[in-house]
Parts: structure tokens; C-alpha cells; sequence
């Protein structure tokens, strides 16, 4: 995959994921906004409700008044008789009164003079129509209803008139029996969250209110109430929900809970993808370099093999024997030197599919530090280079494969050497630390960068350094390393900075 197509795949997934995302954070606000719509109608029709018991409540009262006064006189009163009832008006001399309906006390009473029942069945379609109990419940109006005249209904109005005008609201309900009629309807209706009221006269705050309310325009409502004939009223029920949008997305929590589940689990696949195809594109390059360098490592040896031959080909070469044994022997170096690399493959593979069989054994790690160095010894000294040993470990006794073991050291000092673009100098350290023997294999070559360190066990991996051949290579060496060390249980560590050389640091288990 180019870098082209991998861009455009990763950029049109990325908008694709952006896409999911932006539609569930508007479905999810146009549910909370039609949710918003929902529970504000809502509760403007239980605010009707509580405003039409309010009314009927105030009624019923009324027409106790009315009914105490007839059961007493045996006949019903006249407006300026009820005024003594009231709470702020006070029994005086009996003058003719004018009301603001330009009414008076005569007029008034020719209408009872024209039908004395009426009054009777004012009182007893009252008690039917506006009884209300203490959990602020009334019972349905009666169909008896209707044989009450318009007259006498506006007469009932004028009585309702001077009782509101004469008893403050404060008298004529209380704070606590509104909050429980609130909280009654609101119950029955289902709307489960906390709320704060008052009631206000022509815009300013009564008594009658929660300790805590205040206005919210977005989340307080309010209704009308104590209308009078023709539908105007100064009195105004606000109710306000200081938890509204909770209430309003708990409505909502469990389709939404889903939706960010099912969200996460697209983001999650979303990045696995993306990963999966990074890690893709990097194997993808380093089997490319694999490829280039496994082909440049063969095609050195075999040009020389070819020559070799050629030569021995020649009649004249046979006159000289000691120019037949050296083709002969950089034969054999050649193809050892591509049976090895051959073997490195092998032996990684094997170590993938975890079929190499590691036997064990105690063994000194110093005469293995020697062994190694045996291997690369006449390297060091082709190079004019110097390799000093610190053997400073008094126990050195472990329990370890001989032949794996030295090579994961061969590979170690033979990077030490082939990364020192001068002379190599190499110091190998041994100390003990309580159960464990620490190797250290220092060199003063090239040294690595941070991210390098990261990545420097993993199979394939090899940091470039210019020209991809500058240095021979396939990248299984340092991951043949740390997977024979993870195989004897042991640690690996590098430690080294960029121009300044590298350490290599195994820690190993001692045999008590």
C-alpha cells in the first residue's frame, strides 16, 4: 500500500467516524429538545389542573359562607351582608353600599325576590360541583350543573368578587396546601423531580412561595389563575425546575448510554483499524529492507563463489596448490557465511512457532563470555580494534543453553563491531547484584536515537543510517537476542545515546 492510497483510506475513515459521531450528538440533542417541548407542555396542562382546583377550592369556600348565612337567617344574603364573613371587612352601620358594578344592595336582592329556590340551588349545586378534599382532590361536576341560570352565575361571580377583594391570598390559601396540591398532580403525572413555586400579583412576589424559588426563563413555567368572568386574573402560579435538564436527560439515559456504547465500540475498531494498518504499512516496509538486504548479503558471497570457481577452473591454477586450497577455503567461508544467515531465519521462525528445543544446562558465564569472544576476535583485530574484559562476578554459575547463549553474545558484540565506523572499542563488564549476574557489553560507536531503543528487539527492524547497506544486515539478530534471554528468563536492556556509542545489559539468574 503506497503512501498515497494509505492517507486517503485513513482520511476517509477519519471523516466517517467524525460523521457517526456528529449525527449521534444531534439525534441526542433534538431528543432532549422535543423532550424539552414534551415537558413543557406538560406541565402547562398540570398547571391547569392545580389552577382550576385553586378556583374551585375558593369557591367551595364561598359557598360555605353563603350556606352558614342562610342556615342561619332561612333566607339567602344580600353582597353587603356577606361582608362581615370577610377577613378585612369589619360589621358597621347598614347604609346602602355601591358596588364597583353599579349594583346596590335593593337592586341585588330583587333578583332572589323573583325566585326564592335560588339561592338553594346555588348552595347545593356548590357542594356538588366544588368539594374539595384535604389531598386537594375534587370530585367531577355534575350534569345537574346546568339548571343554574346565567344570571345567577353572574350574581355568584360578584359574591367570589368582594370575597377575593376582602381576604388576602395569604389567608385564603396557604403555602403548604399549594405545595402539596403541586406535588399531588405532578406525582400523578409522572414528572419525578424537584420543584420550587410562587405566586405573583400583577408581576410582584406574595407570600405564597417555596423558600427557594427563583426564575429560571428556561426552566420556569406558569398559569394563570383566579380568572374572573371574562378570563383576566392578576394572579399568575410559576413553577420552577431547578433540575430540569437532569430529569430531562435521565429521560433519555438508557438510548443514550447504548448510543455512547455503541459509539466507543466504533471508535474503539476505528483505532484497532488504524493500527493494525500502521503496523501493516511498517511490516509491509520492513520486509521490503529485509528483502533488499538479504539480497545484497547473498549477492556478495556468491559473486565471490562464482570467482572462486572461475579461477579454479583455470589449467594454470593447478601448478599452484596453495592458490587452489584459498579459493577453496573462501568457498567454504562464503557458503558458511549463507548457511548461517539461512540458520538465523530458521531459528527465529522457530522460535515464533515455539518449536525450538532449548535444553539447559549449568554453565560458567565466563568461559561463555570467552567462547563468544573467540568468535570475533580475529573481526576485532582485522578492524586494529580492542576488546577489555572487567570480570568482576565472583559467582558466575547459571543454568543455560550453551550454544544459543553464546550466539545471542556473538550477535551483540558482532553489532558492537559492525556499528563503530572507526576502530572498535568494546568493554565487557560482570558484577553480581544479589542473585543475579550482570553482563555489560559497552561499545563507543554509532550509538541510537530514543526511538530506536523502543523498537531495537523487533524482528525485521533496523534503523536506517543513510544508504540502507551501509551497514550488512537483516534485522533478526537483536530479536533472535531477546527471545532466546526471554526464553532463559532473563532481562535485556540497551542503553545509548546518539554519536556516543551503546550498552548492551543482560541480567541473569544465578543457581544457589
Amino acid at each position: 500500500m503506497n503512501k498515497t492510497r494509505f492517507r486517503l483510506l485513513v482520511f476517509f475513515m477519519s471523516l466517517s467516524l467524525i460523521g457517526i459521531i456528529l449525527v449521534q450528538l444531534y439525534w441526542v440533542n433534538s431528543s432532549l429538545k422535543n423532550n424539552d417541548e414534551q415537558f413543557k407542555f406538560h406541565v402547562q396542562q398540570i398547571l391547569g389542573k392545580v389552577a382550576g382546583k385553586l378556583q374551585e377550592f375558593e369557591e367551595y369556600n364561598l359557598s360555605k359562607l353563603f350556606t352558614k348565612f342562610q342556615d342561619s337567617t332561612g333566607r339567602p344574603p344580600s353582597r353587603e351582608e356577606m361582608l362581615p364573613f370577610y377577613y378585612n371587612s369589619k360589621p358597621g352601620k347598614r347604609e346602602s353600599v355601591i358596588y364597583s358594578d353599579n349594583i346596590n344592595q335593593k337592586d341585588y336582592s330583587l333578583f332572589f325576590e323573583k325566585d326564592r329556590n335560588s339561592a338553594k340551588k346555588i348552595n347545593d349545586s356548590l357542594k356538588r360541583n366544588y368539594s374539595i378534599i384535604e389531598d386537594g382532590k375534587s370530585n367531577p361536576a355534575s350534569d345537574e350543573n346546568s339548571d343554574i341560570d346565567t344570571w345567577q352565575r353572574y350574581q355568584f361571580a360578584l359574591y367570589l368578587k368582594d370575597y377575593r377583594e376582602n381576604n388576602p391570598l395569604e389567608v385564603r390559601i396557604s403555602e403548604q396546601w399549594v405545595e402539596k396540591l403541586l406535588q399531588n398532580e405532578l406525582k400523578q403525572n409522572g414528572v419525578n423531580t424537584p420543584f420550587e413555586f410562587g405566586i405573583y400579583n400583577d408581576g410582584l412576589a406574595t407570600k405564597i412561595r417555596s423558600d427557594n424559588f427563583k426564575w429560571d426563563p428556561d426552566a420556569t413555567y406558569q398559569h394563570s389563575i383566579y380568572e374572573d368572568n371574562e378570563g383576566y386574573s392578576k394572579y399568575r402560579l410559576l413553577v420552577s425546575f431547578p433540575q430540569k435538564k437532569v430529569y430531562l436527560f435521565n429521560s433519555l439515559l438508557g438510548i443514550t448510554l447504548l448510543s455512547i456504547v455503541f459509539t466507543l465500540i466504533i471508535i474503539i475498531a476505528y483505532l484497532s483499524a488504524i493500527n493494525q494498518l500502521i503496523k501493516q504499512k511498517q511490516i509491509s516496509e520492513i520486509k521490503t529492507d529485509f528483502i533488499n538486504n538479504m539480497t545484497h548479503e547473498f549477492k556478495t558471497p556468491i559473486a565471490t563463489i562464482n570467482l572462486a570457481l572461475d579461477a579454479i577452473k583455470n589449467p594454470k591454477i593447478f601448478e599452484h596448490p596453495d592458490k587452489v586450497q584459498r579459493y577453496l577455503q573462501m568457498i567454504r567461508d562464503e557458503n558458511k557465511r549463507m548457511h548461517s544467515q539461512v540458520e538465523n531465519v530458521l531459528q527465529i521462525s522457530k522460535l515464533d512457532k515455539k518449536e525450538l528445543d532449548i535444553t539447559k544446562d549449568q554453565a560458567d558465564i565466563h568461559d561463555v563470555i570467552e567462547d563468544a569472544i573467540e568468535h570475533v576476535h580475529l573481526i576485532i583485530e582485522a578492524r586494529n580494534g580492542t576488546l577489555t574484559r572487567h570480570f568482576e562476578a565472583q559467582r558466575t554459575t547459571a543454568l543455560l543453553n550453551d550454544v544459543h547463549f553464546t550466539n545471542v553474545l556473538v550477535n551483540i558484540l558482532d553489532n558492537a563491531i559492525k556499528y563503530s565506523p572507526e576502530e572498535p572499542v568494546i568493554d565487557i563488564y560482570t558484577e553480581n547484584v544479589k542473585d543475579f549476574i550482570l553482563i555489560k557489553i559497552e561499545d563507543k560507536g554509532l550509538g541510537m536515537s530514543k526511538n530506536t531503543q523502543k523498537r531495537i528487539f523487533e524482528k525485521f527492524y533496523r534503523e536506517h543510517t543513510g544508504d540502507i547497506h551501509n551497514v550488512k544486515g537483516h534485522g533478526l539478530g537483536l530479536a533472535y537476542v531477546k527471545r532466546i534471554i526471554d526464553d532463559h528468563n532473563c532481562h535485556i536492556y540497551v542503553e545509548s545515546e546518539k554519536g556516543k556509542g551503546s550498552t548492551f545489559i543482560i541480567k541473569m539468574p544465578l543457581i544457589n
